[in-house]
């Protein structure tokens, strides 16, 4: 097993290498790469089943110990895992179908037991108090039409955040069925997130990020003052943890001491539609210019 000094070096390392390749490279800001060789945020996701890695709550505190914040997801199969978790700045879970049926059907479990696996970690993220996140991938023909099912799914967990994408197809592949024909388009997203706001009277549509077909249900608490606040401030969490580190565990923080206003161009019905109005896409030459915004 490695160890997590030696993850965390090695991640460093093999990011920074990474984005030197992009100087010079056409189209590419200096003041971004700069920006981008300073490791600011750490998905602890991709590839397996991250909160499985015994060591897991020590590689999260040497990230943070950098200044690192840590994005957490788990595929809800590991409920006392979820509960020995120390704080993460943001603990998604994967919610990719509403019924025992479909969910053996898209995930393809190992466990006999996945069912009430499932369910177990939905109550274990209940008892969080940092923000969480419930993550409903959209496979059309498979998963779409369980509105109902996916509102009880929600009552349990009780997430702050409910993000709904739509599937993303990485081509041909021996280890799924999935075509570009089970893709929805970003309307079938939008229609199924306010069909299910409807279900989910605590709730209410956020955001949207159009280009990444994608759309965020947030819960009412994150409405301050008649504004969402759904961002992070990444400075109060890292504040919040150190706190916590002195007092040896005794302080507890929640979600709420660590938002940030959401800004006006990332919220739900704004005409950008999760573009941010000051990036500006770079357009190669002799190439035709893109304007379907997919």
């Amino acid at each position: 097993m490695d160890q997590p000094e030696q993850i965390l070096q090695e991640a460093l390392e093999k990011h920074q290498n990474m984005i030197r390749q992009f100087k010079g490279v056409s189209g590419v800001k200096a003041a971004r790469l700069e920006e981008a060789l300073a490791v600011k945020h750490c998905a602890l996701s991709l590839v397996g089943e991250p909160i499985m890695y015994p060591q897991i709550n020590h590689l999260v505190r040497l990230l943070h110990q950098q200044g690192i914040s840590t994005f957490l997801v788990t595929n809800a199969q590991f409920p006392e895992e979820i509960r020995r978790l120390e704080p993460v700045t943001q603990l998604y879970v994967s919610v990719d179908a509403s019924t025992k049926e479909s969910l053996k059907r898209i995930d393809r479990p190992l466990f006999k037991d996945f069912w009430q696996r499932f369910l177990d970690s939905l109550k274990a993220l209940a008892e969080k108090q940092q923000r969480t996140v419930y993550r409903l991938t959209l496979v059309k023909a498979w998963n779409v039409d369980e509105l109902k099912a996916y509102a009880d799914l929600i009552s349990l967990g009780k997430p702050d955040f409910i993000e709904v994408k739509g599937v993303t197809y990485c081509g041909e592949s021996s280890a799924s069925s999935l075509t570009m024909a089970n893709v929805p388009w970003h309307g079938e997203v939008l229609s199924f997130v306010q069909e299910l706001a409807r279900l989910l009277p605590d709730y209410g549509i956020a955001c949207e990020h159009e280009h990444s077909n994608c759309l965020l249900l947030a819960h009412c608490k994150f409405q301050v003052d008649g504004e969402w606040r759904t961002w992070i401030d990444y400075g109060r969490f890292q504040e919040l943890v150190r706190e916590r580190e002195r007092s040896g565990g005794a302080r507890t923080f929640t979600a709420a001491e660590y938002t940030a206003r959401t800004p006006p161009w990332a919220l739900f019905g704004a005409k950008e539609r999760g573009f941010d109005p000051l990036d500006v896409r770079f357009q190669r030459k002799n190439k035709a210019r893109d304007t379907s915004g997919c």
